[in-house]
């Protein structure tokens, strides 16, 4: 079982906030390092067994599985926090910007492409494409590989929201060059909604299961202004570029060790663990796996 932390009396960093829409966020310090700890949102007003939403622990399993694969992402650690009495499972994302390095989002970058029609918002496939070829800040065909290792990997985990506003770059004012960042903001992942009863649905009913494969979530990317559903369109292999980031990534997915770590991770059921691990490994055999072996 992995080691359980109480992060409440930990230093505030005054002056350090984050955006974003899903949760309140604060800056600590925690063992030396500044973290940004994210509070779980509360739950959608349907009814639920969830007074708040599983977006702490999506945050950090899919994060930790993004690094297990090699793609480079936020280093996560799961605690608790006593809000008023109340103790909620909590999100520590360790800061990956300094003095130097300050974090412009895809949408701003897309802002800088001043000869195209569209805004900086907008996730059309062609568009987010097009800024990726016509943007000066990193190398294009580095960005567009990570474009796709990125989209393969939400495909796995069934991420719902990688919008322009969630993943960038890191520019360092002090040499003046440029990185990609971190995958950051992973909270959209592995059905952060889902109550008890659905997640027993999904373990003892198929159908149910194969719903969450085949026919959602789908990604924030849009085709044809249409949110692109994963198992459509990585089945189709029409695009080259994202069947290519199947070759790459499918090789570096280890299911066992995967799993070994949900069965590790704190704070969560044995039904969430048989959840999580059911949920992946049906994504991984139902939508990427046959592309893979195609």
């Amino acid at each position: 079982m992995g080691n359980k932390i109480d992060f409440t009396s930990c230093k505030r960093i005054i002056g350090r906030a984050y955006n974003g829409a899903n949760g309140k966020k604060i800056a600590v310090e925690y063992e030396g390092e500044r973290y940004m700890l994210k509070f779980p949102p509360s739950g959608n007003k349907k009814p639920t067994e969830l007074s708040y939403t599983n977006s702490s622990i999506s945050e950090h399993i899919a994060s930790s599985i993004f690094n297990m694969i090699g793609i480079n992402a936020q280093e996560t650690l799961l605690g608790t926090f006593n809000v008023n009495g109340k103790v909620k499972i909590v999100c520590a994302c360790k800061d990956f910007t300094d003095k130097n390095k300050n974090l412009y989002d895809f949408c701003s970058i897309k802002n800088t492409v001043i000869d195209s029609e569209h805004n900086g918002t907008g996730t059309e496939l062609a568009d987010v494409l097009e800024t990726i070829e016509k943007q000066q800040f990193v190398n294009p065909k580095e960005l567009l590989e990570h474009f796709w290792n990125v989209f393969v990997i939400d495909a796995l985990l069934g991420n719902f929201d990688r919008h322009n506003g969630n993943w960038g770059f890191l520019f360092n004012e002090e040499t003046q060059t440029s990185e990609i960042a971190p995958v950051f903001d992973c909270g959209s992942c592995l059905l952060p909604q889902a109550d008890g009863k659905i997640m027993k649905a999904v373990l003892e009913n198929e159908d149910e299961l194969n719903a969450r494969v085949f026919q959602f979530p789908t990604s924030a990317i849009k085709l044809n202004d249409k949110k692109i559903n994963y198992y459509d369109f990585i089945s189709s292999t029409e695009n080259i570029d994202c069947n290519n980031a199947i070759l790459r990534i499918l090789p570096k997915v280890d299911i066992e060790k995967i799993n070994s770590f949900i069965d590790d991770t704190p704070y969560i059921s044995d039904l969430q663990k048989d959840f999580y691990k059911t949920y992946i490994n049906a994504r991984y055999e139902k939508i990427l796996l046959p592309i893979y072996k195609n």
